[in-house]
């Protein structure tokens, strides 16, 4: 079970270097892109249509770590006023909510994806790109996401710490 565990931990973290390889990606091609408007070229197609792709990849792949580390959005301001116990019920509730949402959005992913590859769809703007590529991050991000809220259902930390404010 631990090197299932280990693996699955070096899975998610190989997902967030991609997310974060695909950040710098997006700012050398936005950077390039206006150098060459600037100089009078046309900056190349495919330099636009990978940026897309990019911000569908980055934030598909970065989405399970960043509920691990808690780094998504979410406000303390009424947990911080919970008593301890209400504070756990609340976040416990709202981790079950995250849960059933991410397993929706996974299984609507992965139909989405089968249609894709059963159609044998392509995106053909700069490129033939297929589909199915793209449309695969959708189920394992969201899978990944569930496995990560989970954690705040069943485990000792909750998603909320009732500390109002930023404490960065």
């Amino acid at each position: 079970m631990r090197s299932l565990i280990r693996f699955y931990d070096s899975l998610l973290l190989l997902m967030a270097l991609i997310a974060a390889t695909t950040l710098v990606w997006l700012m050398v091609s936005v950077v390039l892109s206006v150098i060459m408007r600037n100089i009078g070229i046309q900056p190349w197609a495919w330099l636009f249509t990978s940026a897309e792709y990019g911000i569908l990849y980055m934030t598909m792949l970065g989405a399970p770590w960043l509920v691990r580390e808690r780094g998504h959005v979410h406000i303390e301001l009424v947990t911080a006023a919970l008593t301890p116990n209400l504070r756990r019920a609340v976040s416990r509730t709202i981790a079950v909510a995250c849960v059933a949402v991410s397993v929706i959005l996974a299984w609507y992913g992965l139909e989405l994806f089968l249609t894709n590859v059963e159609r044998n769809d392509y995106d053909v703007r700069a490129y033939f790109y297929p589909r199915w590529m793209l449309t695969i991050a959708f189920p394992i991000a969201f899978s990944f996401m569930a496995i990560e809220f989970s954690r705040f259902v069943f485990g000792s930390e909750l998603m909320h710490s009732g500390e109002a404010g930023i404490h960065e």
